[in-house]
């Protein structure tokens, strides 16, 4: 038998939004309140809200129109929102306490690596172009390039666990937002040839510190209300 796992507070959320659309107060084509004041209202953080409304737009329960905020989709009181196992702030904190010691063990056995620079290099062009997809994908990848480095087939097991998840439409979507803002993957591009560079330079000290400063970042930019 399977134990109650705890409702965390962005399903919370959805749940309450879920219901108000199945009970029509929330009707196909009205536009749902701002961020702010549905945390308001809710007594929650934007986080939290951010994170539900990424959820029903996966249950296809609302749609978001850049430039003019989120609707109620086309027959979504007809719709369920499945509950997720996770949610990105699970993902963020599991990261956080991986990623790092990924980062020492790669660096214990540390050489240059062709894959890893090319990773770079196309994350590079992918910001200068704009190709959020590009980028997306060729972060996951070098996070899931710096555990094969460790030469550990588990702990490539569990970084391509992740990679998975951060392949959801979920967590694409929050990151989509975090990335939007200027400057955000020039500083997250420096902070990968950090990691990259103190690893193929064998210095695991550095390798750890630079992976867990630039975790801290994406959880603060991911989670910030």
């Amino acid at each position: 038998m399977t134990p109650f796992r705890p409702r965390q507070r962005y399903e919370q959320v959805a749940d309450r939004l879920a219901a108000d659309i199945r009970a029509g107060r929330l009707a196909p084509g009205e536009r749902l309140p701002s961020e702010r004041d549905l945390a308001r209202r809710l007594e929650v953080g934007r986080a939290s809200v951010r994170e539900a409304i990424a959820a029903l737009q996966v249950a296809g329960m609302v749609e978001t129109r850049p430039g003019s905020g989120t609707f109620v989709a086309a027959g979504a009181a007809d719709r369920t929102r499945d509950a997720h196992d996770s949610s990105p702030s699970d993902l963020l904190e599991a990261r956080e306490l991986l990623e790092p010691a990924v980062a020492r063990l790669a660096a214990q056995r540390g050489r240059p690596d062709e894959e890893a620079e090319a990773l770079l290099a196309a994350m590079e062009a992918a910001a200068d172009a704009g190709d959020r997809a590009g980028w997306n994908d060729c972060d996951r990848r070098f996070h899931q390039r710096i555990a094969a480095l460790t030469g550990n087939p588990v702990v490539l097991d569990l970084a391509d666990r992740i990679a998975a998840v951060m392949d959801e439409p979920l967590w694409q979507r929050l990151r989509d937002d975090s990335i939007a803002v200027a400057g955000r993957t020039t500083l997250h591009l420096a902070e990968h040839r950090m990691i990259y560079e103190a690893i193929a330079e064998g210095d695991a000290d550095a390798a750890e510190l630079y992976a867990t400063q630039h975790i801290r970042r994406v959880r603060r930019y991911m989670t910030l209300d």
